[in-house]
């Protein structure tokens, strides 16, 4: 069923306009009476019919609202250190499908990417419309949130904080699935740039109570390391 983002509806009645107007009339040939999907970001799913439709503006009658049973049961928070090129919005689009509910931009020691205040503020716009996409693509209740750009050992302590802190290491600890994550809330995942954490990130991580994981004896690219463990993160909570 075609499914569309709108602010939470304050009557039963609602427009939409634009381009999701134009994408309800022109590309799907919808009529009056016909069903879809509303969603208000916040995790709530509206059922509605058609009543009114225009070029450029349609109006739909809420008949029912739902928690969204698209968002997973766990809050999983991912702290990335910022890659070269363009990866990080791969690495955004991804996460947002495979259920992550935030996304923090870090800088570590190792990041080859230094990108200077007005151009960090137009690289966290873009992607938080690329998350937001991605929402819609793959049928969020959420659309998650990208948070401004971190420095290393304020990310380090948010993420000791966390009810289930997991440092990525590529230098070893224990295999990610071992942290028993079942009935786990919370879980924060840190993931190093191209060169990885040197020895006293690792350190700093751990003094601040985040959990050394390890995604085996295989390197992997900063791009294939979050999602990697996302997947993990979502079997082991009964979320995938």
């Amino acid at each position: 069923m075609p499914r569309f983002y709108i602010d939470p509806p304050a009557g039963s009645m609602v427009s939409l306009t634009g381009e999701d107007a134009r994408h309800v009339g022109r590309s799907l040939r919808m009529a009056p009476g016909e069903a879809l999907t509303l969603c208000d970001g916040e995790g709530n799913d509206y059922q509605g019919v058609i009543r009114q439709l225009g070029p450029e503006s349609v109006t739909v009658e809420i008949l029912d609202k739902t928690p969204s049973l698209s968002e997973p049961s766990v809050f999983v928070r991912l702290y990335q250190a910022l890659p070269k090129s363009d990866k990080m919005e791969l690495i955004l689009q991804k996460s947002v499908e495979l259920g992550a509910c935030e996304i923090v931009p870090i800088l570590t020691e190792r990041c080859i990417s230094r990108p200077d205040g007005a151009s960090m503020g137009k690289k966290q716009a873009r992607w938080q419309r690329i998350a937001a996409e991605a929402a819609k693509q793959c049928g969020r209740g959420k659309i998650p949130l990208v948070r401004p750009l971190m420095g290393f050992a304020q990310a380090a302590a948010e993420l000791g904080q966390m009810e289930r802190g997991l440092f990525l290491y590529e230098k070893g600890g224990q295999p990610i699935g071992t942290p028993a994550l079942t009935g786990i809330r919370e879980i924060g995942l840190m993931v190093g740039a191209e060169g990885g954490f040197s020895q006293a990130e690792a350190d700093a991580a751990v003094q601040c109570g985040a959990v050394l994981t390890s995604l085996g004896r295989r390197i992997l690219r900063c791009e294939t390391a979050p999602l990697a463990a996302l997947a993990v993160v979502m079997y082991e909570t009964g979320n995938l």
